[in-house]
């Protein structure tokens, strides 16, 4: 059961000091008395959700108390009839930062200031989206919240789980990934599923469970024979056997794949104590079995662009292919939780350094961009949507070996614009795969790219050959900038 007593409990063992405990109990008191009147649809007292959007927070081994405390008054603002409450009262009440906090994941209420609830919606989509580059933490309650509004959205009528569903998809999946929450993002994929096919769920939940009887005592063999190797040379790890979600599984379905002929529906994780054994691991994964050409994916030396690190092969053993992911402890607790996961690393980062890191990433820069291009909400939201969130999109490297990712479609410019923003003016073209390419080539998915600066060019009309909304703005520019009319 999930009380207050629980919270702090877990709080003292992580070592937050008595005098933050003390905040969290008055936060915690003051939403039980804000929502006293109040009840959920499931009958519940209304209290009881802030305590689990609180328990969700410290299950993804969040333990920063000015979020715990900004979970158990996140509604006091929005949600309250007949009783005001404010932002400024929160910071007098607990602390300014927990205010802001609040004020963050708060949504705005319907005034003159919005004709249509679709502008209102639209609104508050882009206050929450932009909550990831002022504070992550901000992200991270919503997501909470979110995770427990899915958990309980048996309780609503039919037509509004099938609408809560569609917007966790859309919005709040990507949102998790964005960060490299992996296990959030699967979570929230499989609640939303459940409700927007509720047959194909429950018949590949099934087959998954049949398939597991005789696919999984042969993963746990290999398992178990790549750890005494480990033994051997000294290397302490754990084998895990893991599945693929139900949402994963049913894109693959969706695609033509037979649900027995989809060969990493389970898979092996093998996690070590340090990077410098996740190499000889793969090596001896190797010895074992024979490696597939192609199929080797190093995240460690290049990360993807939320931060995620792993080492990918797929194997042949006894004539099945086998995946195979390798990474340390503490790559899993990142690739579970994200970044918020380096707050409680061996050599933890703070709040402060963490956000910066996110702010410099690819995803808020773009984001920014799409904040700055956009003249309205609902273009906000259009160019968000087709852009940034959308489901496909590629990886392209530069010459460094960097990950650019953009959405599916774009071209040689929309690389450039996004990976050399600052040489556009001296670009007369690129290289792709060491072919030469037009600047409105598209690009393929691990499609390598190099810039070529040399000569004179014309980019009158450069805005054609772009994409994406942050391409042609910055293209716009330049050629403001040069006195060069587009075309």
């Amino acid at each position: 059961m999930v009380n207050i007593e629980s919270i702090i409990k877990t709080l003292r063992i992580k070592g937050v000091s008595e005098e933050k405990i003390k905040e969290i109990s008055l936060a915690y008191e003051t939403a039980y008395d804000i929502h006293k009147d109040q009840e959920r649809e499931s009958g519940d007292p209304y209290i009881t959700h802030p305590l689990h959007v609180a328990d969700n927070l410290l299950r993804m081994e969040i333990y920063d108390p000015d979020t715990i405390s900004a979970a158990l008054l996140h509604d006091t603002i929005e949600d309250v009839k007949g009783r005001p409450f404010s932002k400024e009262d929160i910071a007098i009440l607990i602390n300014p930062e927990v205010a802001e906090l609040v004020d963050g994941v708060t949504k705005m209420k319907g005034s003159n200031n919005f004709r249509t609830k679709k502008d209102l919606d639209s609104a508050n989509t882009r206050k929450i989206v932009n909550g990831l580059p002022k504070d992550v933490r901000i992200i991270l309650v919503k997501l909470a919240d979110r995770m427990h509004n899915m958990q309980t959205l048996k309780y609503k009528k039919p037509e509004k789980q099938l609408e809560n569903a569609n917007e966790t998809m859309k919005l709040f999946v990507p949102l998790a990934l964005s960060i490299g929450a992996y296990q959030v993002k699967n979570i929230l994929e499989d609640l939303s599923l459940l409700y927007i096919a509720p047959d194909d769920y429950k018949r590949i939940q099934e087959e998954k469970n049949a398939l597991a009887q005789t696919e999984e005592p042969h993963l746990q063999e290999v398992g178990e024979r790549i750890m005494e190797l480990l033994e051997e040379r000294e290397i302490l790890g754990e084998a895990i056997i893991r599945t693929q979600t139900i949402t994963s599984t049913y894109k693959k379905i969706k695609q033509g794949f037979d649900i027995k002929n989809i060969y990493d529906l389970f898979y092996l994780k093998i996690l070590v104590e340090n990077r410098d054994q996740c190499f000889p691991t793969l090596g001896i994964v190797h010895s074992m079995n024979t490696p597939m050409n192609g199929f080797i994916e190093d995240y460690i030396n290049n990360p993807r662009t939320n931060f995620y690190q792993s080492l990918h092969t797929t194997v042949s053993n006894n004539n099945k292919l086998l995946k195979v992911k390798i990474r340390t402890f503490a790559m899993d607790k990142v690739a579970a939780f994200g970044i918020p996961a380096y707050w409680i690393a061996e050599e933890p980062k703070t709040i402060e350094e963490t956000q910066r890191e996110l702010e410099n990433s690819q995803f808020v820069r773009q984001l920014n961009e799409i904040e700055s291009a956009a003249q309205t909400d609902a273009e906000f939201i259009d160019i968000l949507n087709s852009e940034l969130l959308a489901e496909h999109h590629i990886s392209v490297y530069n010459s460094k070996g960097e990950t650019i990712k953009l959405p599916e479609g774009a071209t040689v410019l929309d690389f450039v614009c996004q990976a050399y923003p600052n040489e556009l003016d001296i670009l007369t073209g690129a290289l792709v795969n060491e072919r030469e390419a037009f600047l409105n080539q598209q690009l393929a998915n691990n499609d390598r790219v190099q810039i070529l600066t040399s000569g004179k060019t014309n980019h009158s009309n450069w805005e054609q050959f772009a994409t994406t909304s942050s391409a042609r703005q910055k293209i716009k520019t330049l050629n403001e900038q040069t006195g060069i009319v587009s075309l």
